[in-house]
Formats: C-alpha cells, sequence, structure tokens
C-alpha cells in the first residue's frame, strides 16, 4: 500500500515528538510532575495530529493530569472543571464571538462577492495582473468583513479561480493569490482569532483591534506588490485582460447620452439637446450619482477642519486654591480664603488649673448658674469675624468672574495642521482625477462599486470605528455589526427564514467550539501549572540567558513550526499560555507580542500538510489542479509573511502607533 506523503509527514512528526519526550523522561534522573506536565503536552498534540477533537483532547488530557496532580482527588479535580466552564461562561469578552460570526455567514449569504470581484477586476483592469490583483482586494473585504477563511477561499475558489484559468493564468500564481488573501480574515478586524487571543492572554481586545489594522493592510499591499511584479517580469503567468473583457456594458439610457462608452458622462449628461430623448428623472439620477464623491469630500473635509482647527477653552470656575490670599493690606492680614489661627487666642492647651476636671464628689452634676454662664455670647465678636475689614477692596476673582465666564464659553481657533492639508490634498487630488477621467464605461463601474463595495466598507468601517473610537465596546459593536449584515442580506432580498436559520445553526456550532476549547484550555494550563510544567519550561528558557531579540525569535520560529501540524485555534489556546507568563521576564510587551503572533499564524491556513486552505480550494477546483500546484503556488506568500513580520519587528510602530494615539 501506497503512503501518500502527507501522511509521511505527520507520522514522522508524531515520530519525533514521541521519541522526544522519551528522551527527557529517560535521561531525567527523577521524573517529577514537571516532566509528567511536558508528556502531557506531548501526548495532547499527537492526540490532535491524529483526529481527535481538540476541545475534548485539552479537556481528557487535563483531567487526566490533574487527578494525578491532586494525588488522585476526584473531587478537587472535578471542582477544577467546574470552575473552568463557568470562569469560560462568565467571560463577556467571548459574547463578541457569536456576533461576530453571525455578521459574517449573514454577509457571506448576501451574496455580494460576484459582484464586488466583477467591478473591481473591471475598475483594476489596467493594472499588471489585473485579475490576481482583484482577487486579493475582494478577498480582503470580504474576508474582514466574515472573518470566516473556509468561505471567503471557497466562494473565490469558485468564482475567481476559473476566471483566472481562462485568462491564461498560472496555477499556483492563481491558487496562491486565492488562498493567501482568504486567510486575511483571521488576522485584519474585527478577528475572531484577536479575540481569542485577547481573553486567553488578557489583553484589550480594542487594542488588539487597532493594533492588528495597519499589519493587515501592510501585508495585503506586500501581496498586491507581488502579483504586479510577477505580473511584470513574467507576463506569461499573469497575461493582461483583452480588450473583450475589459468591455463595460452600457444600459439602453446612457447608450443614447453617450457617443461612445468612452465619452465624458458629466459633459454627456450636462447637454440639453441630446438629453431630450432620455427622460429628465434618469438625467438628475445619473447627476446625484456623479456628484456623490464631491459631497462626500465637501462633507468630510468641513467636519474634519472644524475639528483639527477648534480650541475648546478651558472651562474655569471661581474657585482658589485652599489658603491662596485674595489680596493684601498694609498690615499683611489675609481679607479672606482659610488661614491660620492667630497665635495669640487661638487653639492652646487648657490651663492646668481650672481646666477639665473629675467633678466635685459632693453634690454630683448641678445646674449650671443662671448668671455669666446662661449668657450667650457676644454676637459682636461674630460680626467682627464674618463682616469684612473696614476698607477693603472687593475680591480681584470676583470682579473677573464674568469675564473669565465669558471667556469660557468662546472658543479659540488655531491653524489647520499640516498632516491635515497634505491629506485632503491628496483626496482632493483623487477627486479632481475621478472628475477628469470620468467616461460613461467608468461610471458603470462606480454603480457597480457603490452597490457592492461601499456598503461593506460602510458595514467594515462602522464596526471598526466604533470600536477603535471608544464609541462601543467589541460586543456592542459586534452587535451593530450583526444588524448591520441582517440589514444588507435584506437589501440584497437574500435574508429569509432558510438563511436566517443556517446562519443561526453554523454560528452556534462555530462559537461552541470555541467555548468549549476555552473549557479544555483553562483545564488543560491549570493541569501543566499543577504539575509544575510552566515553571520548568520557564526555569529551561531563563538558563539559555537569551536577550529579549533572541527570544522573539525563538518563539516565532516555534509558533512557525507549529503552524505545519496545528490549527491557530490550537495553537492559541495550548501554547499562548505558556509564552505569556515569560514575556515579563523580558520585557515584552503582550500587545506588540500579539500582533506577531497573530502574523505568524497567517502561515497555519497556508502550510502543509495542514493547509486547511488549500483543502478548501481543492474541493471546488478543477480536477487538473493538483494540490502539490496549490502547495507551490503558498509558498512565496507564506515567505511574504515572513518578510511581514520581520518589518513590524524592526518597526513595531506599525502596530503599536495607532493604539499609542487612541489610549495614550
Amino acid at each position: 500500500m501506497k503512503i501518500r506523503r502527507e501522511l509521511w509527514f505527520g507520522l514522522t512528526f508524531m515520530a519525533l515528538i514521541v521519541i522526544g519526550a522519551a528522551t527527557v523522561l529517560l535521561s531525567a534522573e527523577t521524573i517529577t510532575n514537571g516532566h509528567l506536565g511536558l508528556l502531557m503536552l506531548s501526548l495532547v498534540v499527537v492526540a490532535i495530529m491524529l483526529g481527535f477533537p481538540t476541545a475534548f483532547t485539552l479537556m481528557g488530557m487535563g483531567m487526566l493530569f490533574t487527578f494525578m496532580a491532586y494525588d488522585r482527588d476526584w473531587h478537587r479535580t472535578l471542582d477544577l472543571m467546574v470552575q473552568s466552564a463557568y470562569k469560560t461562561m462568565a467571560n463577556d469578552v467571548l459574547i463578541a464571538v457569536p456576533l461576530f460570526v453571525f455578521m459574517g455567514y449573514l454577509v457571506e449569504r448576501a451574496n455580494l462577492i460576484e459582484s464586488l470581484f466583477k467591478s473591481l477586476h473591471l475598475a483594476l483592469a489596467r493594472l499588471p495582473g489585473a485579475l490576481a490583483v482583484a482577487t486579493l482586494v475582494t478577498c480582503t473585504i470580504f474576508a474582514t468583513a466574515t472573518g470566516i477563511v473556509g468561505a471567503v477561499v471557497t466562494l473565490m475558489g469558485l468564482l475567481a479561480l476559473p476566471a483566472m484559468l481562462r485568462g491564461g493564468y498560472s496555477v499556483p500564481l492563481a491558487a496562491g493569490a486565492i488562498t493567501a488573501g482568504g486567510c486575511l480574515g483571521i488576522l485584519i478586524p474585527p478577528s475572531v482569532l484577536l479575540i481569542v487571543y485577547g481573553a486567553t492572554a488578557g489583553v484589550s481586545v480594542v487594542q488588539l483591534y487597532a493594533g492588528a489594522f495597519f499589519p493587515g493592510v501592510m501585508l495585503a499591499g506586500l501581496y498586491i506588490l507581488y502579483v504586479i511584479l510577477i505580473a511584470k517580469l513574467k507576463p506569461q503567468w499573469a497575461p493582461p485582460l483583452s480588450a473583450a473583457d475589459r468591455v463595460v456594458p452600457l444600459p439602453p439610457m446612457s447608450q443614447r447620452l453617450a457617443e461612445s462608452p468612452t465619452a465624458h458622462a458629466l459633459v454627456g449628461l450636462l447637454k440639453g439637446r441630446r438629453n431630450a430623448e432620455v427622460p429628465f428623472s434618469h438625467v438628475l439620477r445619473q447627476l446625484t450619482i456623479v456628484a456623490l464623491p464631491a459631497i462626500v469630500f465637501a462633507l468630510l473635509a468641513g467636519f474634519s477642519y472644524r475639528a483639527v482647527t477648534t480650541v475648546e477653552a478651558e472651562a474655569r470656575y471661581d474657585i482658589e486654591e485652599i489658603g491662596a490670599a485674595r489680596g493684601s493690606s498694609s498690615s499683611g492680614a489675609s481679607s479672606g480664603g482659610l488661614a491660620e489661627p492667630p497665635a495669640e487666642g487661638g487653639l492652646q492647651e487648657p490651663p492646668s488649673e481650672g481646666g477639665l476636671q473629675e467633678p466635685p464628689s459632693d453634690g454630683g452634676l448641678q445646674e449650671p448658674p443662671s448668671g455669666e454662664a446662661a449668657s450667650p455670647p457676644p454676637a459682636a465678636s461674630d460680626a467682627s469675624t464674618l463682616a469684612p475689614p473696614p476698607g477693603a477692596q472687593p475680591s480681584a476673582a470676583t470682579s473677573v468672574a464674568p469675564a473669565a465666564a465669558a471667556a469660557a464659553e468662546a472658543p479659540t481657533y488655531r491653524a489647520a495642521p499640516t498632516w491635515w492639508i497634505a491629506t485632503f490634498a491628496v483626496f482632493g487630488a483623487i477627486t479632481a482625477l475621478f472628475y477628469l477621467f470620468l467616461s460613461f464605461a467608468r461610471l458603470e463601474i462606480f454603480k457597480m462599486l457603490l452597490a457592492s463595495f461601499f456598503p461593506l466598507m460602510l458595514l467594515i468601517l462602522s464596526v471598526l470605528g466604533s470600536i477603535v473610537l471608544g464609541l462601543a465596546t467589541p460586543t456592542e459593536a459586534a452587535a451593530m455589526g450583526a444588524l448591520g449584515g441582517m440589514l444588507l442580506a435584506a437589501a440584497y432580498r437574500r435574508l429569509n427564514l432558510a438563511v436566517l436559520k443556517e446562519s443561526v445553526f453554523l454560528t452556534a456550532k462555530t462559537s461552541a467550539m470555541v467555548c468549549w476549547l476555552f473549557v479544555g484550555s483553562a483545564i488543560f494550563s491549570a493541569a501543566f501549572a499543577l504539575l509544575g510544567g510552566q515553571a520548568l519550561v520557564e526555569e529551561w528558557v531563563l538558563s539559555m540567558n537569551l536577550t529579549k531579540v533572541q527570544f522573539l525569535v525563538l518563539s516565532q520560529v516555534i509558533i512557525f513550526l507549529l503552524g505545519w501540524p496545528l490549527e491557530w485555534t490550537e495553537i492559541i489556546v495550548i501554547f499562548m499560555p505558556i509564552f505569556i507568563p515569560l514575556l515579563d521576564n523580558f520585557g515584552v510587551d503582550p500587545l506588540f507580542f500579539g500582533l506577531l503572533v497573530a502574523m505568524n499564524l497567517q502561515t497555519a491556513f497556508l502550510s502543509p500538510p495542514v493547509a486547511m486552505a488549500a483543502f478548501y480550494l481543492k474541493g471546488v477546483s478543477p480536477p487538473h489542479v493538483t494540490l502539490n500546484q496549490i502547495f507551490l503556488g503558498m509558498l512565496p506568500f507564506m515567505g511574504i509573511q515572513v518578510l511581514a513580520i520581520v518589518l513590524l519587528y524592526i518597526w513595531p510602530q506599525i502596530g503599536l502607533w495607532l493604539p499609542q494615539l487612541l489610549y495614550k
């Protein structure tokens, strides 16, 4: 019987793990509980590679070794299981997981991806490798909106792969673009991976979302740059679109307005004589669509200009610091405020004679005499205390209070900053170029983008913007995103009972998997710590005397290698609880480490033999597309991922600038 290469690789990897664990145990003079913890870790990895469910493997191994760590006390073992399950149920961060997943399934079923891909490949038709670039952009947007890698890769395999193969594209390049682009959903927020890492490592999900945005955009940009360079250097791998493929059919009304598809749209719409054959309502609708970019630019410029140039005056109150003198007289006496009591007549010790004494033994308590003791104190002293001294002027603070209140109400203005001028100069130039080269064909492409691209971008930006700007928590934003997904599906007439039922079922299935993974991870981590495995690993790492750079390189190499046999969920819930306690010893920010891990875990979907993206694509690809061709196409994109990790480490502000700007 012939054994496939992937099976050989898996068996070899498991054999290496078993041999390594046996070597460590046999070479130890005394087998301690820490060695049992490492044995548990090895057995968990082997069991997962054999195909056992990850969550229940973690729970089973954790319960077994916890029973051993507690000296075979099954009461405490069961208590640990219950506490771990309750801790997961009480974690409010995980509420965002089913809501984001539900939004993704609804957006997927709105069937936007076909029109999105078509409009993007027509809009980018003049770029080298236009179909592959449009595939990457479509995958990036759709993966960001859904976060479901399998769905994006499968849909793009059905839609983009046949189009690229008909266009003469290389099979490895086409397969690599689809699989790499589809995996971006686990990095670019809103990402379930970041929620799971945040809940595991105790890092703010809001800061993770803010930090992962620019690294995700950078990685997508590197993919696009690679495809354009390959199309330039090897045009036979990515031939340009033919003239027939770039033709945009015009609707009948637009054909009456346009002498040709390349005629200027704005001029054609404003002509009086030729518009006589076209209803005025149609012309008005087209002009409204044409005016949208200018309206959006004007609104953004106006509101942002007011925000960056207005300086709100600080509120001033008629309250002075305690002890501050409002004025001074020639005698140096304070005219108001709290002051030290005078030296003479202030609080003093009672005299030794006539002070507080025991009452006389005879007579006991008596009424005071009706004379001097009953007379009230003179009111003149109080009046002299409360009245202002003669000749004192009104307080300066009192006289300027109305002026201060008026100054507090009136904001001041400053010049617009340079970055604002540069940003809107670029946007203004883009808007001007849009109108300068707006033909009727490009107007149709713009209308297609309005129907597919902009609704998704609006949904993504509203969800991310509300989280990053602090307007909503991730859970609240996820709820609004789920509502937005329902509205989007309803707007495209795809929302019905069957779609809703299927989306709810898939959401419950995915959420249950994530939550049981957390329960298993909590039990496994507790057992690993009880056995002393964490202390053993920490002692071993610290004994190597690594620098911060060496530790980061070692940890990322281990995660990269673990991505070959394991998926990202298993790496996060099993190995992150081992790495996170080590970060303080090397001065590593858990937020920055999480960004490196999220970037690195892109390889978990692209690295054979457990490259799930490759199997998703193979399931919907034509028979002549082999698995080896798909693997070959993914390797350059894995190299780009390694390059992106290096760039993020050299310039950490790529990921840390936005969180520091918003939450410093």
